[in-house]
C-alpha cells in the first residue's frame, strides 16, 4: 500500500473542501452531477479516441499502480541471479533447467531457458533488449493515456463551463434555472482543472516512474544473465548489478554468497 498517494490524494481534497468551508460555501454547491458526467465523460471519450482499445485497456490495469504498486525488489533480483550464477559455476548452465519452471515472471524465465539453452549472450541480450523495448513503448503509452486525459479535462470543464451559460441564457425569463445554470457553468471548470491536476497528470507521472524502474530492474536482469553466460566470477556480477541502483545502500545487509 503506497501511504504517500493516500496522504496526498486526501491532503489535497481535503484542502480544497476546507478552503471551500472557510470561505463560507457549502460542500454540496460543488457536488454537481451534471458537471461530473460532462468533464469525466467527455475526457474519457476524447482520450478513448485517441489511442487503440488494447493501450487504452492496458492504462486501466495500471490505475491499481496509485495505491498499489508493483513490488520491486532490486535485493532480491540481485541475489537471486547470484544464486543462478553460482549454481551455473559449480554444475554448469543445465543445472540452471529444474528452476525455470519455477520463475514467474515470463521475462525472466525466457531469458533463463535461453542461459539453459547455451545461447551465445549477444543473441540473448539482443532478443531481451529487442523484448524489453517493445515492452516499455506499451506500457508508456498505456502511462500517456492519463497524461492526454489530463490534457483534455480543463477543455472539458470549459466546454462544460460554456454549456451552463447557454442553459442560463436559455432561461433568463425564469429566475429559479438561473442558479443551477450558472452553478454547473463554473463547477464544471472546477472538475476540469481539478481532475487534470489532481488526478491525471500526477497518476500520469506515477505510472511512469513506475516504469522507469520496471524497465531498470529488467535491464538489471539482462546484464546478469549475459554475465552468467560469459561466465563471470559471481563477485564481479554483483557489483555490476548493484550499480544498476546506486541510490540503495548495499552495505547493510550483503546478498548472496557468491563463490570466490
Amino acid at each position: 500500500m503506497d501511504i504517500l498517494s493516500i496522504l496526498g490524494l486526501t491532503l489535497a481534497l481535503g484542502g480544497i473542501l476546507l478552503g471551500q468551508f472557510l470561505e463560507g460555501g457549502k460542500i454540496s454547491s460543488i457536488m454537481q452531477l451534471t458537471a461530473f458526467i460532462i468533464v469525466i465523460g467527455g475526457t474519457t471519450g476524447a482520450a478513448m479516441l485517441q489511442f487503440t482499445l488494447p493501450v487504452f485497456l492496458k492504462s486501466l490495469k495500471m490505475v491499481p499502480w496509485i495505491f498499489l504498486p508493483p513490488k520491486l525488489s532490486p535485493r532480491d533480483s540481485i541475489a537471486m541471479i547470484l544464486e543462478w550464477s553460482n549454481t551455473a559455476r559449480r554444475n554448469g548452465l543445465l543445472a540452471l533447467e529444474p528452476i525455470v519452471e519455477s520463475v514467474a515472471d515470463p521475462f525472466v524465465k525466457k531469458g533463463l531457458q535461453m542461459l539453459v539453452d547455451g545461447t551465445e549472450p549477444e543473441k540473448m541480450r539482443a532478443t531481451l533488449e529487442m523484448e524489453l523495448a517493445s515492452r516499455e513503448h506499451v506500457d508508456r503509452q498505456a502511462a500517456r493515456v492519463f497524461e492526454a486525459a489530463g490534457g483534455y479535462a480543463p477543455t472539458i470543464g470549459i466546454l462544460g463551463a460554456v454549456l451552463g451559460l447557454i442553459h442560463v441564457m436559455e432561461n433568463l425569463a425564469d429566475p429559479a434555472k438561473l442558479g443551477e445554470g450558472i452553478a454547473v457553468a463554473f463547477v464544471a471548470t472546477i472538475y476540469g482543472v481539478g481532475s487534470a491536476n489532481l488526478f491525471f497528470l500526477p497518476v500520469a507521472n506515477k505510472t511512469k516512474n513506475i516504469i522507469h524502474e520496471q524497465i531498470k530492474l529488467a535491464e538489471m536482469t539482462i546484464e546478469g544473465l549475459v554475465a552468467i553466460a560469459e561466465g563471470e566470477n559471481p563477485r564481479i556480477i554483483e557489483g555490476r548489478l548493484q550499480s544498476f541502483f546506486a541510490h540503495e545502500r548495499w552495505d547493510d545487509k550483503k546478498e548472496g554468497h557468491p563463490a570466490p
